[in-house]
This record gives structure tokens, sequence and C-alpha cells, in this order.
């Protein structure tokens, strides 16, 4: 058999050759820009022109600080056609992280969007390695434009690094997760398929996810291997999302719980609806159950998926079941809350604090570690690898597994709340939390106790022109979590503080509770 490396941009080339044609739409703002698979293909040919041209070389990080474009999409095939390695770069991390990164990086370029360009500024003194800055509102078209397109994609061994992305680090600096054609190749095989994100040439996908955070779940390379219409937005509010849903059509779309909360508020409170959207892809965080409920209502699929940036990042998604049909409605819900089964090419499995591994049964719950073909082996310029002798890597989440392989996280490790020897999962008490009446997101802690160790502090944010209180957040639960699982005291916050990727920051949450006292407030339940 023909022996090909697995390169991703012959995924590029596919999209160019066989879907030359499909449209490619970008909005920001109120302006609508439309291209072509074929135009996107022959501007990345001009791009890497134009790197090379500038001296950058195979192996080069070229890094980005934007926002979902049509120039930033561009701008990742034009870096990794040239043997770069593209450095998506999270513009909300704090000024310190960003200095770091680049730096640890040794990124030679930035392409930057002009809406960064205050941070670019203040940067520019402590970045010791870039040496082109380019603006993708000011510069990025004549750069590119200058240059005839008469460019083939450099070719190499499928083990060349490609892509490398910075984890949030919420714990030290930063660390690098360095993706290899071949890992990327192996999880868009997968992410295709009907029992992942399910696309097609058919499929209009937006996702309301940046390109910055974990390879934007893989769908800028999803998208060129199918073919399917692409629509790129970098504006999340849920007005301009639901108007592009109805305006292009849009039947996938994946993001996280918080942006699909402000979806959902907007649509009960306006009326409008999602258009011809048919899936949804949730993961970031566990997605409510009154999320899902509320989707699956409307009509729409949900995959309920669990990843991280280490994984590139899909692990697992909720797809169907073989006897899905026989399922009552409240056993789909029930499925469709858990995050799903491993896809081939990841394996799973939980072990106790010894490291012994814990039985499948949906009852065992303990650290999860996975393996497989695109899930790091070691940290960029780590001197160590992040794995076991026999490459098993601590996600650092707590998790069951059932009989069927259902993955189910329980919580982050570090954010799980002990109480009296054993573990409160923050993550079910907030879900339940928010299918209150009322209740628009919630968050749990653990704050210090006398007796129990630790008990939960529930933080809430009311809906607008709610007034729940907590005594019916608490008469709400009791139905829906065990007794000893009950905040000790429910406190509601104008807002919830959030990480850069998104998810609820339980760090900073535990920061501004440090000291919090369940002597301060009404002592709402205590452990029989």
């Amino acid at each position: 058999m023909q022996d090909w490396p697995l390169r991703v941009m012959r995924l590029v080339d596919h999209a160019e050759r066989e879907h030359g044609n499909q449209e490619i739409v970008g909005a920001t703002g109120e302006e609508i820009v439309r291209t072509t698979w074929g135009q996107v293909a022959r501007d990345g040919r001009r791009m890497a022109q134009g790197l090379e041209r500038m001296g950058l070389k195979p192996g080069d990080r070229i890094a980005t600080l934007a926002m979902n474009s049509i120039r930033h999409l561009t701008s990742w095939y034009g870096a990794i056609g040239m043997g770069g390695v593209l450095h998506t770069i999270n513009p909300r991390l704090f000024d310190e992280q960003l200095a770091y990164i680049g730096n640890h990086a040794e990124d030679r370029v930035l392409l930057y969007d002009k809406a960064f360009k205050p941070i670019v500024e203040r940067l520019k003194p402590e970045w010791k390695t870039i040496e082109q800055y380019i603006c993708f509102e000011e510069d990025f078209d004549s750069w590119v434009a200058s240059e005839d397109g008469d460019y083939r994609w450099v070719e190499g061994d499928e083990r060349d690094p490609c892509g490398l992305c910075y984890t949030s680090g919420t714990t030290g600096n930063p660390k690098g997760v360095l993706y290899e054609h071949r890992s990327t190749m192996l999880h868009t095989y997968a992410e295709v398929s009907p029992d992942c994100f399910d696309l097609s040439a058919q499929a209009v996908v937006l996702p309301i996810v940046p390109m910055f955070h974990a390879n934007a779940w893989g769908i800028p390379w999803a998208a060129p291997m199918t073919g399917c219409k692409l629509v790129l937005s970098s504006d999340y509010r849920p007005a301009q999302m639901c108007n592009l849903f109805h305006e292009e059509k849009v039947s996938h779309s994946a993001g996280v719980p918080t942006v699909w909360l402000g979806m959902i508020e907007h649509i009960e409170k306006t009326g409008e609806d999602l258009g011809a959207l048919k899936t949804v892809t949730i993961g970031g965080s566990a997605a409510p159950r009154a999320m899902i409920e509320w989707f699956r209502g409307k009509g729409i699929k949900v995959g309920h998926a669990w990843g991280m940036t280490e994984l590139s990042p899909i692990g697992t998604v909720g797809s169907p079941p073989a006897r899905w049909e026989e399922m009552s409605d409240e056993e789909q819900l029930d499925y469709c809350c858990k995050q799903g089964r491993s896809l081939f090419g990841v394996e799973l499995k939980i072990v106790d604090d010894d490291g012994n591994e814990l039985p499948r049964d949906g009852v065992a719950s303990g650290r999860l570690l996975t393996r497989g073909y695109w899930v790091v082996k070691r940290y960029f310029k780590a001197e160590e690898d992040a794995v076991d002798e026999d490459c098993w890597f601590d996600t650092g989440d707590v998790a069951a597994i059932h009989p069927d392989g259902t993955l189910q996280i329980t919580d982050r490790s570090k954010d799980v709340i002990k109480s009296g020897g054993e573990w409160i999962s923050s993550i079910e008490l907030e879900n339940a939390a928010v299918g209150c009446p009322g209740v628009l997101e919630a968050a749990a802690i653990g704050i210090a106790h006398p007796k129990w160790d630790e008990r939960p502090l529930l933080v809430c944010v009311r809906d607008e022109g709610s007034n729940v209180c907590a005594d019916e957040v608490r008469d709400f639960l009791v139905a829906h979590v065990a007794k000893w699982w009950l905040p000790d005291a429910v406190e509601f916050v104008d807002e919830l503080p959030h990480s850069a990727t998104g998810k609820l920051s339980k760090k900073t949450l535990r920061e501004q509770f440090k000291d919090y006292r369940f002597a301060d407030a009404v002592q709402m339940v205590g452990r029989d």
C-alpha cells in the first residue's frame, strides 16, 4: 500500500480540490465576509511564501492573538503549511502569563487582531524573541496579496510538530502541549464520525469556541476534511449568534455551558429560536441537566463531551448507545448528562490514591487516567514525561466509569468537597441547583468546618427579575441530591468568576470567600 505521511495540510488540499466553492463565512460585528475553501487555501499559500521571505524555517513558532475570523483561519494554514508550528495565544490570560508563554515558545512572528493592539503594545518590551508583528486588519491582506501563491506545502515526517497550545495555568506557569501532524490527523478522523461531531459536506458549523482554545475543539481541521460550510464569528453575544444561526442555516454548533446559558436566557426572553440547528456539542465543563433537557425539548441533539488541551482536545462524547430507542425519555436524559464513551484512540481508567485500578461499576469514583493516539506524553520543553511508565496521563479529574463504558466526571480533584471522609461532587451540586427556577448559574466550593473538615457553600446568580431565596434553593435540592450534600449556606452574587477558557474559576471563588465562615451565615443544614 502507498505510504503517505499523515500531514494536516492534505486536509486543506482536499477541501480546495473537492469542495473549493463551499462557502466560509466570517462575521465581525455587523460585517459579514464570504469566501471559499479554494480562496482560503490560495491565501494560505501566499502567507506561507511571505513567512519564508521573512526568513522563517520549518519548526519555527508562529503565534496568533486573535478571535475567530477568516484571516485567523488562513493564518493557521499558512503557518503550518510552510512547516511552522502554530501557537495560538489566549488573549484572556494575564499579562504575566502572556509574556511567559511568548518567551517560552520562542515565537518569531505574532499575528493579531486590532482589538488586541493594546495588549501587544504593552508586551512588546517583554517578548524577547518576536521579530515581526502583523495586524490582521491593517497589514495582513496587503502582505498576503504581495505573493503570487505559486507554492507547495512543506513536506516532512508525520511526527513533526504542527501546533502549540498552552494550558490556562491555574497552578504555576502555563504548560505547552505540542501537537503533531499525525496526532492531529488521527484526532480529526475520529472527530468527524457520527458518534462524535457527526460532520459531513451537508453540515453548516458555527463553533462558539475560540480558535485559541484547544484547537477550537479541532473544528478548523474537521471542517476541511468534510468540506462543510464553516461560519466564524468574533462576537458571541446571544442576539448575534441567533441571527447567524438563522441567516446561515447553521446545523451544528459547539460551546461551553456558560455560552449556552446566555443563549437560553436570551431565547426565553425574546421568543427567538435557533433556526435549523440540530446538533450541539457541549464541553469544557459539565452541562447542567436542565440545559440538556431544554435542548432536547427543542428537538436538538446534545453531544455532551469531555476533553482537555492535553487530549487535542476530544476524549469522550455522549453519542446515543446501541439500545437508545429502547430507553425511556428519562433514561436518555440520564445518559446525556454523563460525558459519554471514549472514542477509538483514547483509553480511560480510574484509580484510587494508591494507583489501584477501580471497577467500572458506575459507583466507584477515582482519579481519571487516559492514554491514546492524541494524548500528551511530555509538555513542551519539559525535562520529564507527564505520563507513567505505561503512558497513562493523570487528567486531574475525578470520575466514575459505568459498566457500558460511559464516563461520568464527578469533579476536578482540586474542587471536590471532602466532608466527613466522604466526597461531595461540586459539579453535581451545581448542576442540580441550576435546575431550580430563578437560578441562572451556580458554583459550589468547600468551606472549612470544625467537625466535617469541609462543607459546601453554594454561590448563585439569579435570573433577571428573579427573587429566588436561599430556602427555595435548598427546598429544590432536597429532591435532587443526598441530604448530607445540601449546602450549609447559599449566597447570591451578581456574577460568578470565569477562567480564560470560560469555565467557572473555583480558584478565584475560593479566594473571594477565603474568610467565609458558616457561623457568619444562617446554618441551612447539618449532616445527620
